[in-house]
């Protein structure tokens, strides 16, 4: 058991790293969105190819479309915070219910 716990816990601190990394690129995007970028730049297509696939679902269930505003970063991004706050601890938590007896 000793070393399925240290498996979790690296796959949860794995996590939360691979979590906090792709935050910071919706947050980059999101704002090089604002400076209308060259859309050949390779930085821009990169964070677009990475970033289109989680966004793209959340523009078509939000029914702000006329706004004018894209607010899909904003709920990805609290997902991704549910997610690190709610998923990690709990397989934290998991991981110490198995090694106490």
């Amino acid at each position: 058991m000793f070393v399925l716990d240290n498996f979790i816990a690296a796959i949860a601190r794995i996590l939360v790293i691979a979590l906090n990394i792709y935050m910071w690129i919706i947050i980059v995007r999101a704002l090089i969105s604002w400076v209308s970028p060259s859309p050949y730049n390779p930085i821009v297509r990169f964070l677009y190819r990475v970033t289109e696939p989680v966004l793209r679902p959340v523009r078509r269930i939000l029914p702000l479309q006329g706004l004018g505003i894209d607010f899909s970063p904003v709920v990805v991004i609290l997902v991704i915070l549910l997610l690190i706050d709610f998923v990690i601890p709990t397989l934290f938590y998991y991981v110490q219910r198995l090694l106490v007896p």
